[in-house]
């Protein structure tokens, strides 16, 4: 991972690490690229922000409770491995 610093003449950016500070945000490319941003300084607020994101959880209690799997060998087929 690689640290980018940001310049507070970059309004726009500057606006949205404010926001971060508060929630965590997902930014949308004009492609559909999602990316999040998320204050990190404080492991406990990020898992706190994190049990807030009631999107994910409900995606991560989804898959909980997935009981099909997939053979090595259909797994490797798929990836052309």
């Amino acid at each position: 991972m690689r640290t980018v610093n940001i310049p507070k003449r970059s309004r726009k950016l500057f606006g949205l690490l404010e926001q971060a500070k508060h929630e965590n945000l997902v930014l949308r490319s004009e492609d559909g690229t999602e990316f999040i941003l998320a204050e990190i300084d404080d492991f406990n607020r990020e898992i706190e922000l994190t049990r807030q994101n009631s999107d994910l959880i409900r995606y991560l209690e989804t898959r909980a409770r997935e009981t099909k799997t997939i053979p090595l060998a259909e797994a490797r087929t798929q990836l052309d491995l």
